[in-house]
């Protein structure tokens, strides 16, 4: 009996219990929404896409009976996170009946302009579009990037950010065909660096470009500085710069020395008898190759021979002074004879 006893008393309680519960569930999901609370998480960088007027809007769509029971919070989590500008969103409901939302908002890493559109991109690689209400300050890049490169891209601009030397040259991003550009707010030249591999690198070798050489001149000397080579730092000069009137002169006479040094070149080789290298070309284009025959080829280095002709009478008054000597000598001896 006692056994029986605790049984019914223990169904009597869940039964009272499970009446209770029901009851203030009834209570609590026909009771008014009283207050939405929005609540921006912080990032590194504060943003301002979101308001939270807009936030405020959606839940009223999701909800026009202002009841906490018609709330669909997973449907209105995923309102949220379709938001372009939304990193991450969380919605939940107090015991009170404060609806609860943390938002969390994307940071660009920069603003690219790409095929005449201009959009956010951040650390993740993930686009989203620029706001009319708010603009974020961040590098901008300009150029045909791919989706693949965003990541690198974001890295080298932390990078940037990060360091004060960068910082202060830097001002934005361009890519040509496939060599990316950095420019710069002195001199307006640009740093060309080529892909986005020893980033490190490479930025170091145009720091100490600019700490030993770029110092002591004019920044608007230049137009490009390219530090894409191994272990190579190459200038290009800027032609409207009074200074390098004077480099650029003496380049254009070195130039122009040339085709003098290359007409010496062939006065040489005609008084030499050699055809020129100008002149060889010129005959090889004139005629067929079924013109050339070998017996041609051969009469006009015969003009050689005459050197030949001229070499080969000369042994011969040697051979008459070797006769000479030779019968001097043998008339010595009989003079000899006679005296004796």
């Amino acid at each position: 009996m006692k056994n029986k006893f605790r049984i019914l008393k223990i169904l009597v309680t869940v039964i009272i219990f499970g009446f209770l519960l029901s009851f203030s569930l009834k209570r609590f999901n026909g009771k008014p929404m009283e207050k939405v609370s929005v609540k921006m998480t912080k990032t590194k960088q504060p943003v301002y896409f979101i308001d939270e007027k807009v936030v405020k809007e959606l839940v009223k769509k999701s909800n026009t009976t202002k009841k906490v029971g018609d709330i669909n919070i997973p449907e209105l989590e995923k309102k949220l996170n379709q938001l372009p500008a939304v990193d991450s969103a969380n919605v939940y409901l107090n015991l009170n009946g404060n609806l609860n939302l943390d938002i969390k908002q994307r940071v660009p890493a920069f603003r690219l302009n790409k095929n005449d559109r201009d959009f956010y991109v951040d650390d993740k690689g993930t686009e989203f579009p620029i706001s009319n209400n708010y603009s974020f300050p961040c590098m901008l890049v300009t150029g045909n990037v791919k989706k693949a490169e965003y990541l690198k891209l974001a890295e080298l601009i932390e990078k940037i950010n990060n360091d004060d030397f960068s910082k202060k040259y830097f001002i934005g991003i361009s890519k040509s065909k496939d060599d990316y550009n950095l420019l710069t707010s002195a001199g307006n030249f640009k740093v060309e660096i080529g892909d986005l591999d020893n980033i490190d690198l490479k930025v170091k070798g145009f720091k100490a470009f600019v700490e030993k050489y770029l110092i002591y001149q004019s920044p608007e000397k230049y137009t490009k500085v390219s530090v894409k080579y191994d272990n190579q730092i190459v200038t290009t000069l800027n032609p409207n710069f009074e200074e390098n009137d004077s480099i650029i002169s003496v380049g254009k006479k070195e130039l122009a020395k040339l085709p003098i040094i290359a007409e010496k070149k062939e006065k040489a080789e005609k008084k030499a008898g050699k055809p020129s290298s100008a002149t060889a070309a010129k005959k090889v284009v004139k005629k067929p190759p079924s013109t050339v025959q070998p017996k041609k080829a051969v009469t006009k280095k015969e003009p050689s021979k005459p050197a030949v002709k001229k070499e080969v009478p000369k042994p011969k008054p040697t051979a008459k002074k070797e006769t000479t000597t030779t019968k001097k000598a043998e008339v010595k001896p009989k003079a000899r004879v006679k005296v004796e």
